[in-house]
């Protein structure tokens, strides 16, 4: 999609009462128009926030440009701090990936938020020191319990890890726990001088019942469901064949009626 065409469907949905987007992808920063992207959507009247999830591994460069342009908060990925194994996972350097974060806390995004996946046998031994890191660079940690989507079964097996001890040291440690309602009761534990929040897998009906997102592919689809495939509603291909704002509008409306909780509560 051009720049042209995402901009006008993110105005389309923010004609609708939409008023936050989150840039992800894949990896955003890959695009060389990113800038020219967040400009376009943070310009929208009615816009309350834009934010982006990245691996940051470009953000260094990048940090300044896209916050002058509009961008708010960033979630940038960081499995561990050990060079070998986030060379491993994640195919780039880490040190890359701390400049990123440090480029992003000197623009001003506030928060910064560091995306730490849990695998068992691979960083649970990592978490103190990640907690750490987060107290040093004032940037919030979200512990994330791995999810069964978008991974093989053998992978999900061999590496899911539950979070109950990561929650029952933070539980001792915290000065507050405080809950995200509409986030599927997210917990959000306040240590001395470090926040951390544990993400659970979103496969059940508490997430279900409270989501209210809509997702646009990266071929221009609305995909008003993470979990599936079948119910996406193409908004790009009219927008190229001269659609009205008003028949973009009632796309989006379609998709939404489209939206079916994926996990039922019994």
């Amino acid at each position: 999609m051009s720049v042209e065409e995402i901009v006008r469907i993110a105005r389309t949905a923010v004609s609708l009462g939409i008023s936050r987007i989150k840039l992800t992808g894949g990896e955003p920063l890959m695009r060389k128009d990113i800038c020219e992207v967040v400009k376009g959507i943070a310009a929208i009247p009615g816009l309350k926030d834009l934010s982006m999830t990245t691996n940051g591994l470009l953000l260094g460069s990048l940090a300044k440009e896209l916050c002058a342009a509009g961008l708010r908060r960033v979630n940038i990925s960081l499995p561990t701090l050990n060079a070998e194994k986030y060379h491993k996972l994640a195919g780039g350097r880490v040190k890359n990936a701390l400049e990123g974060i440090r480029a992003a806390i000197d623009a001003g995004f506030c928060p910064v938020k560091l995306n730490m996946v849990v695998l068992k046998d691979v960083n649970v031994d990592d978490v103190s020191e990640m907690i750490d890191f987060a107290r040093q660079t004032g940037t919030i940690l979200q512990l994330i319990e791995l999810d069964p989507v978008n991974v093989s079964s053998a992978y999900y097996s061999a590496h899911h890890r539950f979070l109950d001890e990561q929650e029952e040291m933070l539980k001792q440690k915290a000065l507050s726990v405080e809950t995200r309602r509409f986030m599927h009761n997210r917990r959000i534990y306040r240590l001395p001088d470090v926040t951390v929040e544990v993400v659970h897998p979103i496969e059940n009906s508490e997430f279900c019942m409270h989501c209210t997102r809509l997702r646009v592919t990266s071929d221009g689809r609305l995909k008003p469901c993470l979990m599936r495939n079948d119910n996406l509603k193409d908004i790009l291909t009219p927008i190229r064949n001269g659609a009205s704002d008003e028949e973009l509008k009632q796309l989006f409306m379609r998709a939404n009626l489209l939206r079916e909780p994926f996990n039922k509560s019994a």
